[in-house]
């Protein structure tokens, strides 16, 4: 299995990325597909996860302000973050557990200036 995550970067506070993470070596459509973030010296925490059924689930900060979404029929699963906010500051990583094994992207930086 593999998870290749891209899209992060420097944005100001208010502003929009959308992170994507391409899966393979998995029957996609039937795998829960996250989102992880870990800013330096705290635990990673669940950002948004989505259901094979598309049922989508949020951590409180992010609610109302990023989107998951995937694509079946493209292995991919995406996170549109929109008024983006210092805190959200973070290493980004996509992940997703199979045949019992918890399986991670390499993570992408995305950094919001005040």
């Amino acid at each position: 299995v593999q998870l290749q995550a891209s899209g992060g970067g420097l944005v100001q506070a208010g502003g929009s990325l959308r992170l994507s993470c391409k899966a393979s070596g998995l029957n996609f459509r039937l795998n829960i597909m996250s989102w992880y973030r870990q800013a330096p010296g705290k635990q990673r925490e669940l950002v948004a996860s989505i259901t094979s059924g598309g049922i989508t689930n949020y951590v409180d900060s992010v609610n109302g302000r990023f989107t998951i979404s995937r694509d079946n029929a493209k292995n991919t699963v995406n996170l549109q973050m929109n008024s983006l906010k210092p805190e959200d500051s973070a290493a980004y990583y996509c992940n997703t557990r199979w045949m019992a094994v918890n399986y991670w992207g390499q993570g992408t930086q995305v950094t919001v200036s005040s």
